[in-house]
């Protein structure tokens, strides 16, 4: 193997802006501040949430980032910031790593991810389900 994961998490956070728990708590709430969990569904619902999270699995962000692929999400088009994480944070490192690569600006991750929120005592939602109709 040429590279591995522990050396493709080195190398993203090297080059993206990371926050610790408290920075990201103090952010959360900032209308021009846009939390990005990046973890599998059965993960926010296993889990929990950080509430107003924009819900982006680490499978699509490519595709829902870039304004040119049919699953764009506009959510990526507003001028914020983006925060983006995970359940440790090497997920969220690479995702960060990939849309600054991509063009997107202002985009950062959490350090430790969500567990590390949740040990800090960070606020902590339950994933809303789909309405049935």
């Amino acid at each position: 193997m040429k590279k591995g994961y522990k050396e493709l998490v080195g190398e993203a956070m090297a080059e993206v802006k990371t926050y610790s728990v408290e920075e990201a708590r103090a952010k959360l709430g900032d209308p021009q501040v846009q939390f990005v969990d990046v973890r599998d569904v059965r993960e926010l619902e296993r889990e929990g949430v950080i509430p107003g999270a924009f819900p982006a699995p680490r499978g699509m962000i490519e595709f829902w980032v870039d304004p040119d692929s049919p699953y764009f999400k506009p959510v990526f088009g507003e001028k914020k910031e983006f925060i983006f994480f995970c359940a440790a944070g090497w997920r969220s490192a690479l995702t960060t790593k990939t849309v600054q690569d991509m063009g997107l600006e202002n985009v950062a991750h959490i350090e430790g991810g969500f567990k590390a929120w949740k040990d800090a005592g960070g606020v902590v939602g339950v994933k809303e389900g789909k309405a049935k109709s």
